[in-house]
C-alpha cells in the first residue's frame, strides 16, 4: 500500500516513514510544499493530510493532484504519531 503524508513536522519524517513501514505501507511526507506537489504526489492507495500545519493552498494542491483517483482521503488536525498511528489502523489494515 502507498501512503502519501501531506502537512506535518519537518523533524518527524523520520518517524512518519518508519511508521508507514512497520505496517507494510510505501510512504512518501511532504512537510512543506517545495516548489509544487504537482508530479510528485503521484496516484497513492492513501492520502493523509496534517491541516494544522499546512497552507490552504497547499491543501488545495494536494486535493487536486488526486482527484479522479481511487484515493482514500484521510484528515487530521493533529500531527502527532497517535494521529498518524490512528488511520493507519483504521485504511492499511483494513487493506490486507
Amino acid at each position: 500500500m502507498s501512503v502519501v503524508i501531506v502537512g506535518g513536522n519537518e523533524c518527524m519524517v523520520r518517524q512518519y516513514k518508519d511508521l508507514c513501514k512497520t505496517y507494510r505501507c510505501r510512504a512518501k511526507v511532504f512537510p512543506k510544499m517545495n516548489g509544487s506537489l504537482k508530479n510528485k504526489i503521484g496516484s497513492p492507495d492513501l492520502l493523509v493530510l496534517f491541516t494544522n500545519t499546512m497552507s490552504h493552498k497547499m491543501l488545495q494542491c494536494a486535493l487536486n493532484e488526486t482527484k479522479g483517483l481511487d484515493t482514500v482521503v484521510a484528515r487530521s488536525h493533529s500531527s502527532s504519531m497517535a494521529a498518524l498511528k490512528n488511520i493507519l489502523d483504521e485504511h492499511a489494515l483494513a487493506a490486507v
